[in-house]
């Protein structure tokens, strides 16, 4: 749709490769170049000069297609990203299957996440859909039994650390996982702890691999293994602020200008919270908590708010911006997790599924309408996030 209805009226070709833009090209430049950069990096937005702010897995698995069917290095960032989407809702629907959750809730828990106004990143060449599709593959061969599984489990999880920075901190999702079901006083005795979950760390350090090795990269060939840092602080003017979530001069509450996507972005922000906090106050109900099954959401909650605390953290010097696009892989792990969570309860009276089908149509639409309108900028090469 975004092709076909919205992207400028060219050529199909020139019309798919409107989906490549702004930070596609950093990608590109990385991989037609390689990694360059001078020490210290350059102050400025240059990618000839200084291309260390990206991580490697996204640029190394479309380079590993382009060069393997011969095509445009544009065209085959977009295959990487269209594929890790296929992925992504491959493993979506591969929890849906193993919850068990009814076709119904599957239906509302799609068009909640389709419509979300930043979902088009995922077919976009942008790094978000390999990202998403690594952490839900993590979860899901993590939380899944045999040799078979581990071994899939860790594979993703080096993707993931790969891709995105907060990967590294998602890896940690088997620890949780276990600490959460273990009870959390058997952590007071951490070498006992550690012998009994010897698997889960030995999986959490294998999975941090991906950004390790890029970190030992950058320590090997500049000596400053801290260089993807510098380089977003140099160009970006990335500080991070890791009190942001806690000041309340970081939440925006007015209605942002459509031509203002920076606006959307620090709504985006303060939304997030409050589902933050909504979910909580659904999980910590004593009445729905004994019935609920928190252990078996409790990792995808934990990813979720690493996700969205280090997005914040780092773009609350530059007042939000780009949050809508970092918020969208929370918001579609707390989708995940409210479909587990809604899946163990009886199903409900008629009027609440009224209610709840037109709630969800209504901000499906409203979605919808949003997301068509960044998509027919961003494909015009306008900034959206």
């Amino acid at each position: 749709m975004a092709v076909a209805l919205l992207a400028p009226e060219k050529p199909i070709s020139d019309r798919y490769s409107a989906l490549v833009q702004h930070d596609s090209y950093w990608f590109m430049n990385i991989i037609d170049r390689g990694y360059q950069t001078i020490i210290p990096p350059i102050d400025h937005k240059v990618m000839e000069i200084s291309n260390v702010a990206f991580f490697p897995a996204y640029p190394a698995i479309a380079a590993l297609i382009r060069n393997t069917f011969n095509i445009s290095t544009g065209t085959a960032l977009l295959i990487t990203a269209q594929l890790a989407a296929w992925g992504y809702w491959s493993y979506f629907f591969l929890f849906c299957r193993r919850w068990k959750v009814a076709a119904s809730l599957q239906i509302c828990g799609t068009l909640l996440i389709v419509a979300n106004p930043a979902a088009f990143f995922l077919v976009a060449a942008y790094s978000e859909s390999l990202f998403l599709m690594a952490l839900l593959g993590f979860i899901y061969w993590s939380t899944a039994h045999g040799r078979a599984a581990r071994v899939l489990a860790a594979i993703h999880g080096i993707v993931m650390s790969a891709t995105r920075i907060v990967g590294v901190v998602c890896a940690a999702f088997p620890l949780v996982r276990s600490a959460f079901q273990t009870g959390w006083r058997g952590l007071l005795k951490p070498r006992k702890w550690l012998r009994e979950n010897r698997a889960d760390v030995v999986l959490t350090g294998v999975a941090t691999c991906g950004g390790i090795a890029f970190f030992a990269l950058c320590q090997l060939r500049w000596g400053h293994w801290d260089l993807y840092m510098r380089t977003q602080a140099a160009g970006w003017g990335i500080v991070p602020d890791y009190l942001a979530v806690v000041r309340p001069e970081s939440y925006r509450w007015v209605v942002p200008a459509l031509n203002n996507p920076t606006e959307m972005s620090q709504l985006s922000m303060t939304l997030g919270a409050m589902l933050f906090v909504a979910i909580g106050v659904c999980e910590l109900v004593p009445a729905i908590r004994r019935r609920a099954g928190l252990s078996a959401r409790v990792g995808i909650y934990f990813c979720a708010a690493a996700v969205y605390y280090l997005s914040v953290s780092g773009v609350a010097c530059v007042d939000m911006e780009s949050m809508m696009r970092y918020e969208f892989s929370a918001y579609a792990l707390i989708v995940l997790a409210l479909l587990n969570f809604l899946r163990q309860f009886r199903m409900p009276p008629v009027w609440v599924r009224v209610f709840g089908t037109a709630t969800v149509a209504l901000v499906s639409a409203t979605g919808l309408c949003l997301q068509g309108w960044y998509v027919w900028n961003f494909t015009r090469g306008h900034w959206v996030a």
